[in-house]
């Protein structure tokens, strides 16, 4: 917007929608590193937290709820993917668990895009079934250029550089090595069934 002397931001609206998070609930699927990490942040602002997982967990904290996923989808105002692409969570997200989402919700997807079924998602956003998404991955990547999520006002679409960071990707070629030499001697880890 700046850099292309755009200042509407400051002279006539802000361009994207703003909301206070505190006291909403955020549904987190999966409970893994990621996710408790998230879980975490949004304790601290003061969200009310929903917690889907293949494997529920005692994570010390008796106000993280564990519930079904179709209780979190209909209870949440916010829902952030954190599973692996597995046979049991691709299309996850489907036209019909879209439909048990509030209209106010949004999803979050920095996992894996084909969790979501993204024409199904498209339509729930155009229908307005929800009302909006924030996605660091599609099902396709790099996604064709007339894929309609670019041009929806409810999405913001960056392109899959959430892990970018030299810290990230450090720690990746660390866990790399660390999964090697687990395998060799015979303890192997970030094993995913």
């Amino acid at each position: 917007m700046i850099e292309n002397k755009d200042y509407d931001n400051f002279t006539k609206y802000l361009k994207v929608p703003h909301f206070e998070i505190q006291n909403k609930t955020l549904g987190v699927i999966g409970a893994g590193a990621i996710g408790q990490q998230v879980m975490k942040v949004a304790k601290a602002l003061g969200m009310n937290i929903f917690v889907y997982s293949r494997t529920p967990k005692d994570l010390g904290d008796s106000t993280i709820k564990f519930v079904s996923l179709n209780e979190l989808l209909k209870e949440c105002d916010f829902i952030t993917l954190h599973c692996p692409l597995t046979t049991d969570t691709k299309y996850l997200i489907n036209k019909s668990t879209l439909e048990l989402m509030k209209p106010q919700a949004c999803i979050i997807n920095t996992s894996r895009g084909a969790i979501i079924n993204e024409h199904d998602l498209i339509e729930a956003l155009r229908n307005k079934k929800i009302s909006g998404a924030a996605l660091d991955v599609q099902e396709q990547e790099p996604p064709e250029l007339n894929n309609p999520l670019f041009n929806m006002k409810n999405v913001i679409l960056t392109p899959h550089i959430g892990w970018r960071c030299l810290e990230s990707r450090q720690r990746l070629v660390n866990l790399f090595a660390d999964n090697i030499e687990g395998f060799i001697n015979g303890s192997p880890i970030n094993i995913v069934h």
